[in-house]
């Protein structure tokens, strides 16, 4: 999994709430195990209309948030089904940050597994972000996990909290079986003593 240290790129806004899972990744996209491919499922039926064609009318199809990295969404993102998809399609997009004044569980957790950043902020917070977001090609936000901090484009800066064993993961690209690879020497150690305490086992 990719470390998160430092993101400095374009942020889409996205203010609507309770976007749940099926929104992100509608059930027809989740044949695959693959974490590959699914970009282009991605918020699909918002995204396309109902002959193929793009809508032009939703975010992510505007010139100037087609390489977006950040998306500052509404209220309760990530609801609905607890399919790892729908993070896998954010990351197969580009996005590597969610910011919002809340999340689902699960989806929240789900991300951390994947490499993406999900930041809480309040609902001024919030605001502010989304007008950021909206300046089109000019809506760069810089996000330093190390710092906890996320900078808009006039130099302003919000502070966010985080779990500090989720940032550790993050800022070491550790997912569950890179946490277990960090023990690996210990579980070896254990399983020679073990053999050798207990030869019969």
């Amino acid at each position: 999994m990719d470390k998160f240290t430092k993101l400095t790129g374009v942020a889409a806004p996205l203010p609507i709430v309770n976007v749940d899972t099926d929104m992100i990744i509608p059930k027809d996209y989740l044949k695959t195990i693959e974490r590959t491919g699914l970009k282009k499922g991605l918020f699909a039926e918002m995204r396309f209309n109902e002959d193929g064609s793009e809508n032009p009318d939703f975010v992510l199809n505007k010139p100037a948030y087609r390489s977006a990295q950040i998306l500052v969404a509404g209220d309760n993102f990530g609801c609905g089904s607890s399919r790892e998809h729908a993070p896998w399609a954010l990351l197969d997009f580009g996005i590597r940050c969610v910011i919002s004044t809340s999340f689902a569980d699960i989806f929240y957790n789900n991300c951390f597994k994947n490499g993406i950043l999900p930041i809480t902020v309040s609902p001024e917070n919030l605001e502010k972000l989304l007008d950021d977001a909206s300046r089109g090609a000019n809506a760069t936000l810089t996000i330093d996990l190390e710092a906890k901090t996320i900078s808009g484009p006039d130099g302003g800066t919000i502070t966010f909290d985080l779990d500090d064993f989720k940032r550790y993961c993050l800022l070491n690209g550790l997912d569950d079986i890179g946490l277990t690879l960090e023990k690996a020497s210990s579980i070896s150690a254990f399983e020679q003593q073990n053999a050798a305490a207990r030869p019969w086992a």
